[in-house]
């Protein structure tokens, strides 16, 4: 499990299906099989050596991620598993991606922050409400606004300058994970009546 806090922004040294990816803050503790949150994508970590991890990327990771289109030098946002003993800052994120959205728009909006657009599949749609959570390639947002099959935030300063968004262009691919408490209430409720 995450907090959709990014850690660290790694650099892709060899593209899926078997990725490299160069970092150093992640590095501290980790072990091979270890749980590491790659723009969202729950991956396993291997070969760790002192500059960086590889990962292997499963079909279905391939199938529902954008991590297949990632070329080398693409940035990916990391973070380490969360430990029991840790805040949880950001939001439940189990790395587990529900779809992909495109980066439909990132538009500034003065003083560092920004706002971005991103499309949402119509299967997501019904999991996302307005102040809620999301996870867009791993960080976790509150969305501002959703309609239309568009999921509106902001980005601020800190989040722009320490995750791969700054890279992000109009048209990109991005991973998306909603709530998970949505889905289970979702699940729970389906076919109740009073």
């Amino acid at each position: 499990m995450f907090t959709g806090l990014v850690e660290e922004v790694g650099l892709i040294a060899q593209p899926a299906p078997r990725m490299r990816i160069v970092c150093t803050t992640v590095l501290d503790g980790m072990r091979e099989g270890d749980s590491i949150s790659v723009s969202g994508c729950c991956l396993t970590a291997l070969d760790i050596g002192p500059d960086g991890f590889s990962a292997d990327l499963a079909p279905e990771t391939l199938a529902r991620t954008s991590l297949g289109e990632r070329k080398v030098g693409d940035a990916v946002n990391l973070e380490r598993s969360l430990r029991v003993d840790q805040r949880l800052g950001g939001h439940i994120v189990q790395g587990h991606v529900d779809g992909t959205g495109e980066l439909l728009a990132m538009d500034e909006l003065g003083n560092g922050n920004w706002w971005l657009k991103v499309s949402i599949p119509a299967e997501l749609d019904r999991y996302i409400v307005e102040k809620g959570s999301l996870s867009i390639d791993g960080i976790s947002l509150t969305v501002a606004r959703i309609a239309g099959g568009v999921a509106e935030v902001t980005i601020i300063p800190h989040t722009y300058s320490h995750t791969s968004l700054r890279d992000r262009r109009p048209g990109a691919r991005v991973n998306l994970e909603v709530d998970i408490l949505a889905k289970y209430l979702e699940k729970l409720t389906h076919g109740y009546t009073r």
